[in-house]
Formats: C-alpha cells, structure tokens, sequence
C-alpha cells in the first residue's frame, strides 16, 4: 500500500487540495487515532503491545525491534526495522516514502528522519518523497535530523543535532550541518 503524492497541478494542495489519496488520509486518521489512544502512553515495557499495533496498520518488524510510545510513525507501512532496530522517545518518523532501519540501528531521542520535501522549482510546490535507509548497527543520535534519499551506511554514526541531506559512508562519525566526517568509527573488542 504505498502513499505516493498526487500530482499538484491536479488537485492544487496550495489551494487546500490534498496531497495524498483519500485512502491514505483515512489510514493515517485511523492510525494516528489508534496510536494516540492505544500506545502513546505505554510505558517502556509494552514493546509487544506497541509492536502488534504498528503491524495490524502495515510495519514491517523484526524481533525485539522497537518503537517508544513518544515516537510519531507518519505511515506505518512504509517502516521497516530488522531485528534489534529502534526508534527511541520523541523520534519524528515522517514516512512519506519508505524508511528502512538495519539490524541494530538506533534513531535516539528526538530525531527527525523526513523522507518528504517540496520541488522549489515547481509552481505548484509539488511535494516529493524519497526513501530513508539506516544500516545495521548504524546510530542517529539526540536531535539530529535525516532528509529525504539519505542512505546511512552500516555502523555509521550521525552525532547528536546533526544534519544529514547526503548519504553518510559505512562506519564514520558525522556532525554538524550539514554533516561532515570527522572520523572512521572503530569499535574497540570487548573483553
């Protein structure tokens, strides 16, 4: 069921027109209902509760995957998280198109992963979606924020109010805005 915008020339959204099909306004309604009534408020520890809910609306979760209660899923069935994968409190996961988190990928306290932008050129500020993808044992942390196209490569690191509009490379520590390599991320073995 994927939400691709409808054309702006056709329904004028800067006039008031909508954005997206009348089916996928429905199924946002009816989530954002359910989730404000039924998991927002979940402590922690009802992971499983809030897990059920996100798929009976269409995500795709792997084992002891995560969302908190304070999260904000736009379109749960373009989220996919592998196993172990987790969007932490606050987190804005603004879905328009799909975002893909790998095996053990983190997105930390109120990040804003937005696969959603404008055309500036357009005279009809057509809205465009294009997919996020967080590689296995990757880190977004505390406020950073993802745009739209950005692929996080495996074990990269995007610091806390980072910006990222380009793809991040593999294992490398980003910050800043926009997000700059600072260095390779090496992991130390564990005793």
């Amino acid at each position: 069921m994927a939400a691709q915008p409808l054309d702006a020339e056709r329904t004028n959204p800067l006039e008031g027109g909508p954005s997206f099909s009348l089916r996928n306004r429905l199924l946002r309604a009816a989530w954002n209902v359910s989730w404000a009534l039924l998991a927002s408020w979940t402590p922690p520890q009802m992971r499983f509760w809030r897990r059920f809910l996100l798929k009976l609306f269409g995500a795709q979760l792997g084992e002891s995957s995560d969302v908190r209660g304070s999260a904000r899923v736009w379109y749960p069935p373009h989220l996919h998280l592998a196993d172990r994968a987790m969007l932490a409190e606050r987190v804005n996961c603004y879905n328009m198109a799909p975002i893909t988190l790998g095996r053990a990928a983190l997105v930390s306290q109120g990040a804003h992963l937005c696969a959603g932008t404008h055309d500036i050129a357009s005279a009809t500020f057509q809205l465009t979606a294009s997919p996020i993808t967080i590689g296995a044992g990757a880190w977004i942390a505390a406020e950073a924020f993802v745009g739209p196209g950005v692929e996080v490569g495996e074990g990269a690191v995007l610091g806390a109010r980072g910006v990222a509009f380009r793809s991040l490379e593999a294992w490398t520590v980003y910050g800043g805005n926009p997000a700059k390599a600072i260095k390779p991320r090496v992991l130390r073995a564990e005793r």
